[in-house]
């Protein structure tokens, strides 16, 4: 159990690391108002963890501890869907009521799509 523990918390640092510094590099190059490094990294982050399925069912993985680090713990922490849900109140806050559902249904849709794409390139 501590070794899972070790392994989430390790994984989730480094996740939430890369997401940080992804996140201050895009929003340096981008200046919209739809939250686009939020929502990059979360549709990059559905992608990667399709692979690491994908990968994870190839290889017959199971609950190993490299699911634990990678999947758990580095994917939980790249990811943020407070962030996600932050934006949204916010814009919908500014009565942008058009970029709101534009983001949701473009994240959830992508998101979801993303996932399958990323297990299909494994499988």
């Amino acid at each position: 159990m501590l070794k899972s523990i070790l392994l989430v918390g390790i994984g989730g640092a480094l996740g939430s690391i890369l997401r940080y510094l992804i996140t201050i590099g895009i929003k340096q190059l981008v200046t919209i108002s739809f939250p686009i490094a939020t929502f990059s990294i979360n549709i990059l982050g559905c992608l990667l963890i399709g692979i690491l399925y994908g990968i994870s069912e190839k290889n017959n993985l199971g609950n190993s501890d490299l699911n634990t680090l990678l999947i758990v713990g580095f994917c939980g922490g790249f990811t943020t869907f407070s962030t996600f849900a932050n934006e949204n109140y916010n814009l919908f806050h500014q009565q942008n009521f058009f970029m709101p559902l534009l983001y949701i249904a473009s994240s959830i849709i992508l998101g979801i799509l993303a996932v399958r794409i990323g297990y299909k390139i494994i499988l």
